[in-house]
This record gives C-alpha cells, sequence and structure tokens, in this order.
C-alpha cells in the first residue's frame, strides 16, 4: 500500500514522500537499493505533462516488476527531480531496462544501484516516523469527512487519545493539560496499555489546524514516554449552527 506525505527536514525545507509501507516483507531477499532521478517536480500535480509523467513512472514500475527484478518501495520529490526507489535481489541489467523505457522521452534522468542489504535508505528517508505516520492516518479522516460534507473550518469537540505504561507516567502528564488547552474526558484502557485516557479540545479540523494540534500535543506526550493513539470527531456540514 503506498502512503503520501510531506517531511520537514532541519533546514525547514519539505520533501514530499510516497512509501510502499507493504515493501519489507521482501527486505530479506532484496539487497540491492536502485534509485532512479528523473529530471520533473512531480509534487507540483499543475505543472504541465502531469499526468504523463505519472503514466512513465507507473511504466517504469511495473517493467522493473516484471518476473521481481525489483520492487518499488517509493519516492521523493526533491530539488525539482523526482526520485524514484527500489531494492532488488540482484543489480544486473536494471540500468540498461530504465534506459530502455527513458530514452525515448524528453525526462532527462539518472541511475544508480548501490548494496544495501538493512534496507538503511528505507528505513531513514522513506519509512514514516510515528508522528508522520499519525498525520497519515489524520489526513485520511478528513478527506472522508470531507467527502461527506464536513465544513472543516467549524470549531468543534475534538477527542485525543493518548496512553502510557505506568500511572505515574500518566499522572503527570495529566497536569500539564491547562498548558495546551486541553481537558480531561475519560480513562481508557487497550490491549496494549492499561493507563490511557481520552482528551478534549475545540478547534477546526483542516489539515493545517490538526497537524498543529497533533505536533504539539506528541511533544508533550513524549516527555512523558507515552504514545499518541489517534483522534476522533462528529461530523458538522454546512446547516450546523
Amino acid at each position: 500500500m503506498r502512503e503520501v506525505f510531506q517531511r520537514v527536514e532541519s533546514d525547514r525545507s519539505v520533501i514530499n514522500i510516497e512509501v510502499d509501507v507493504d515493501a519489507l516483507e521482501f527486505k530479506d531477499e532484496s539487497p540491492w537499493l536502485f534509485s532512479v532521478f528523473i529530471k520533473y517536480d512531480a509534487s507540483d500535480e499543475n505543472l504541465d505533462g502531469f499526468e504523463e509523467f505519472l503514466e512513465t513512472k507507473e511504466s517504469l514500475i511495473i517493467a522493473l516488476a516484471y518476473e521481481d527484478r525489483a520492487r518499488y518501495v517509493g519516492s521523493r520529490v526533491v530539488d525539482g527531480w523526482s526520485e524514484l526507489y527500489f531494492y532488488a535481489p540482484f543489480s544486473k541489467e536494471l540500468d540498461s531496462m530504465v534506459s530502455a523505457i527513458l530514452k525515448p522521452t524528453n525526462y532527462i534522468f539518472e541511475s544508480n544501484v548501490v548494496r544495501d542489504t538493512k534496507w538503511g535508505f528505507y528505513f531513514s528517508q522513506l519509512s514514516p516516523t510515528e508522528l508522520e505516520y499519525h498525520h497519515i492516518l489524520s489526513a485520511k479522516i478528513i478527506n472522508q469527512l470531507q467527502e461527506e460534507g464536513d465544513n472543516l473550518e467549524i470549531s468543534r469537540i475534538v477527542e485525543h487519545y493518548v496512553s502510557f505504561e505506568t500511572p505515574t507516567q500518566k499522572n503527570r502528564f495529566i497536569n500539564t493539560l491547562e498548558l495546551n488547552g486541553f481537558s480531561f474526558k475519560d480513562d481508557i484502557a487497550t490491549d496494549e496499555f492499561e493507563h490511557g485516557l481520552a482528551l478534549v479540545k475545540k478547534h477546526p479540523i483542516s489539515y493545517n489546524e490538526v497537524k498543529k494540534v497533533v505536533d504539539e500535543l506528541f511533544i508533550e506526550i513524549k516527555k512523558e514516554n507515552g504514545y499518541y493513539e489517534g483522534w476522533s470527531t462528529t461530523l458538522m456540514d454546512e446547516n450546523t449552527i
């Protein structure tokens, strides 16, 4: 399954990332990291030739996947280049296959293969962090609500769920709630963690607003070595008063 998210680097630059979160099942049998860089900014859907680029990208992925030559694991858009990454059981003939597909096009491209038996690049540059994964889930919830006619700009009560391994961690965390505009609602427990709680805060659910709230809450949770478990809310359409 492919997921899409944005990563903010230390210099505040933003990198658009697509990752196949199911790719790890091929890790042990694919020690070669194969990269294909194409001079095209795939982060801009309004750029001329966007659909043509997507077709070329998918053709390349399908061709390399034939007879399990290489598994597509994700891509990044950096400085106007679309970087496509694959892991393969063997390194031979990959460059020639890419050249056969891309040379007839007008794209400037380059490719490279290196040994990466531990999939270090995948884990460090493509795989989402715990916080980034929650932003992916948030985007899915927001898209579903939007499809149902939700007015994302309407402030409403939003429940956020957190959990801790010990009651001491949980109690210390509760003492910080007033600083962040949250209030305690219920104690909760999951199969994994007994010491959980539901918090409530009133805010819009536009992507940027949810990201801001989750980012701030995540920092406070991690001070007590806790875990963020997601959020939920009610549908608010244009007729909501």
